[in-house]
């Protein structure tokens, strides 16, 4: 129930205080600097164009939602919701709720509007699924040479212990 008031409260506010008193920003996202000329007027959250969307973080608003390659999030364009509003005729997404909603990391500098978002968990977990350690070969306790190579498939725990 606090989720929808404060929802109502933003969309509220935004209405009192001339949404369209736009501003600029910068969004830094997976090695690149993304400069939005207007996003909607906002304390907390950067809400950008449609169109500015994908430059930001892939995204593309489709009927069935934000999608990112088969990745679709629902979200409502028929009636304002918390992460779409149309204001003057002009449609607006809260880049903000999507990586709320994927539980992408962000942080902003609010007075210059400057935005930063980590990278989105399921791209890590792809890694981490994917990723394979480089081999290398040392020797065991008797002297044997072993590489971690003649372990694939398996799994290997790694103690390491230095003496400074």
């Amino acid at each position: 129930m606090k989720i929808y008031r404060s929802i109502a409260g933003s969309i509220a506010v935004m209405l009192i205080s001339g949404v369209l008193n736009a501003q600029s920003a910068v969004v830094l996202y997976n090695e690149r600097v993304v400069e939005i000329e207007q996003t909607l007027a906002d304390a907390t959250d950067l809400w950008v164009k449609p169109e500015d969307l994908t430059r930001v973080n892939d995204f593309v608003l489709k009927p069935e939602g934000a999608c990112l390659d088969e990745l679709c999030i629902p979200v409502l364009q028929d009636r304002d919701s918390d992460m779409y509003v149309t204001r003057q005729g002009q449609g607006w997404f809260n880049v903000t709720e999507l990586a709320d909603k994927l539980q992408q990391a962000h942080v902003a500098d609010y007075a210059d509007g400057l935005w930063s978002f980590g990278t989105m968990p399921l791209q890590r977990q792809s890694f981490f699924r994917g990723g394979q350690a480089p081999d290398f070969e040392m020797a065991d306790r008797d002297g044997k040479l072993i590489k971690l190579s003649d372990f694939r498939g398996k799994k290997v725990l790694l103690l390491t212990w230095a003496s400074w």
